[in-house]
């Protein structure tokens, strides 16, 4: 039988604390895998991209997922598809995932749990946090930021300024009008766009601030300049990655211009930061072991829980 998960359920069985527990183990272990996770990308005859992500492997759980997605900016939402998660032993489909759903939460949640680890704390809890896009992945970060770290002010920009202002609403925010004036208000930026030209360049920053760029995850979209990113420490979620689909493919720069990948943080290999007074950037690509890592947490709690819609796909 196969499990039918849908968002409503996965934003039942689902919570911030425990997906970025599983990820932060994710990043510690993922380099053990014998398979290196693909990113397959194409565009179409029609105003979107196809992607599969495959296949999402962690050691110690004996299962893998494959993703596809449909990508469609003016569309909405822009992101719809399906996780499939096959069971290790005899490849049978245990549950098909809404992966909206569980690539919101893990692309917002890994780039929370990264900020937290990369940017510094605030000083007597005076720190402002900004965000530039609006959309579900700078909500999930923001969401997930909160679980870890505190901060006394937040400013939103998104060309939308309606979505601006309910996000900000949300939050506790207040609109600021450009990206620029994001940038000069806050210690720590979250990008989060649809941008195919650099929203940031350096002259937009100073010394000590963050930012986490996650729109540049495909060819040609790009949030920050390529002297942004070579002259920043440069933390990312997987170089090679990074280099072939990332912000550093978009930006012309080598794989060699990260300065660690997150895992390495984490598991203590690679300090996230070499000084105080540096300008660094979380600029990751997004995964296939991720959304096996909320796959598989999903789909355990949705069997204790027997939630979900059960379908036997071979009757």
């Amino acid at each position: 039988m196969t499990r039918i998960l849908t968002r409503t359920d996965l934003l039942e069985l689902l919570n911030p604390h425990d997906c970025i527990q599983a990820l932060r183990e994710g990043f510690a272990t993922a380099r053990h895998g014998t398979v290196s996770g693909q990113r397959v990308r194409t565009d179409l005859p029609f105003p979107g991209t196809a992607t599969a992500l495959l296949p999402g492997l962690l050691p110690g759980i004996d299962a893998y997922t494959v993703k596809v997605n449909a990508k469609f900016p003016g569309a909405a939402p822009a992101l719809r598809g399906v996780i499939c998660l096959h069971s290790g032993k005899d490849g049978a489909l245990l549950a098909l995932i809404d992966s909206a759903t569980v690539t919101a939460w893990r692309t917002g949640l890994a780039a929370a749990l990264a900020t937290d680890l990369i940017a510094r704390p605030g000083r007597d809890g005076a720190h402002t946090v900004g965000v530039i896009g609006a959309g579900a992945q700078a909500e999930l970060t923001i969401r997930g930021l909160r679980t870890l770290r505190s901060w006394n002010r937040l400013v939103v920009h998104d060309t939308d300024g309606q979505r601006a202002a309910e996000f900000a609403g949300r939050y506790g925010g207040t609109v600021v009008s450009t990206p620029g004036q994001v940038a000069a208000e806050a210690d720590v930026v979250v990008l989060a766009t649809w941008s195919r030209q650099p929203l940031l360049e350096l002259g937009d920053l100073r010394p000590c601030q963050h930012l986490t760029t996650l729109g540049a995850d495909e060819p040609g979209k790009q949030e920050l300049a390529a002297e942004v990113l070579s002259s920043a420490r440069l933390i990312v979620d997987d170089a090679a990655l990074v280099a072939a689909h990332g912000a550093l493919a978009n930006a012309g720069l080598p794989a060699a211009t990260a300065a660690a990948c997150l895992g390495a943080v984490i598991r203590g290999d690679a300090p996230a930061r070499s000084h105080d007074q540096e300008i660094t950037v979380y600029a990751p690509v997004g995964l296939p072991w991720q959304d096996l890592a909320l796959s598989w947490l999903a789909y355990r709690q949705a069997e204790t829980a027997g939630s979900g819609t059960l379908l036997d796909l071979l009757s």
